[in-house]
């Protein structure tokens, strides 16, 4: 449990290799950030007021929160603190409950969670069985049919999410230079060009790069990279690389400057996530840490 004197924040691992969850009890202000997952949650206590891909709103007690992939999105307390519980799942993996039998499942962008705020009282009861299921798992009080039974609630929680709070969502219409910019800073995130370099060769001026980005993802290049950074670093630790060797090898300067970097965004430590990652940490893809 990360904690200071006005933010506490577990995370939890899950049985599965997409999956992970927050819980967090905090009186701080989260500036505009975003996840490379999607996010379902539940406001245990307090309100929030937020940005939100839909604009701004505002969260009570028992209500459900979702974000999308690549949606900026910040958060503010309303009259003090609040806690809330967090259940994160890689686009891959919802994608794979909506997909028919034998088809491939849709391209990342093609689905969207259509409401930042739920109140639905069937998919509330559904996760709070997971959360419950999962809190078992991480405190290893679990049964062999405790599994199936665990995996049987995720997916029940995803299919109400999709059923009845989703839609086929069209591309972003985003002109072909910013996506182009966009695809520069994602496919090199270790070294930041300079607005020079990203405006030059679509004939922009420096300003012009700078607002019409940030209009058409949220947040200006160097954010938008920044947080680009700290999910490869998610990843590395995830698959069991060193603090230190996931900073460096995610471009950060230092440790610290992940740290830093990672808490802003996420509300917990590197330490926090790689304790929780151990607890089930796949090699599906292969890639082992630097020895």
């Amino acid at each position: 449990m990360s904690a200071s004197t006005d933010h506490r924040c577990r995370v939890t691992a899950s049985p599965w290799a997409g999956v992970y969850g927050t819980q967090i009890d905090s009186a701080r202000a989260f500036g505009r950030h975003w996840h490379a997952t999607y996010g379902l949650g539940l406001l245990e206590r307090g309100a929030q007021s937020s940005a939100s891909g839909r604009g701004q709103v505002d969260a009570c007690a028992g209500d459900l929160i979702t974000t999308n992939p690549g949606e900026v999105h910040d958060g503010r307390p309303l009259g003090g603190s609040r806690r809330w519980r967090m259940l994160y799942l890689d686009p891959q993996l919802l994608h794979s409950m909506r997909a028919p039998c034998g088809s491939s499942s849709s391209s990342a962008g093609s689905l969207e969670l259509v409401r930042p705020v739920i109140r639905d009282a069937r998919l509330q009861a559904s996760l709070l069985r997971l959360f419950a299921g999962l809190d078992r798992w991480n405190d290893g009080d679990t049964h062999d049919d405790d599994a199936l039974a665990c995996e049987e609630a995720l997916v029940r929680v995803c299919a109400q999410l999709l059923a009845g709070h989703s839609t086929e969502a069209p591309a972003l219409a985003v002109s072909a230079d910013l996506a182009q910019v966009r695809e520069r800073l994602a496919d090199d995130p270790l070294h930041a060009p300079s607005l020079d370099e990203l405006a030059a060769p679509f004939g922009l001026t420096k300003y012009q790069l700078l607002r019409r980005f940030q209009r058409a993802y949220g947040l200006p290049p160097h954010a938008w990279l920044i947080q680009q950074r700290v999910e490869r670093a998610r990843d590395l630790i995830r698959r069991g690389w060193s603090l230190t060797d996931a900073a460096a090898d995610s471009g950060f300067a230092d440790q610290s400057h992940m740290t830093r970097a990672f808490a802003r965004q996420f509300g917990f430590t590197p330490g926090a996530w790689r304790m929780a990652a151990s607890a089930r940490r796949p090699r599906d893809d292969g890639t082992a840490p630097p020895q």
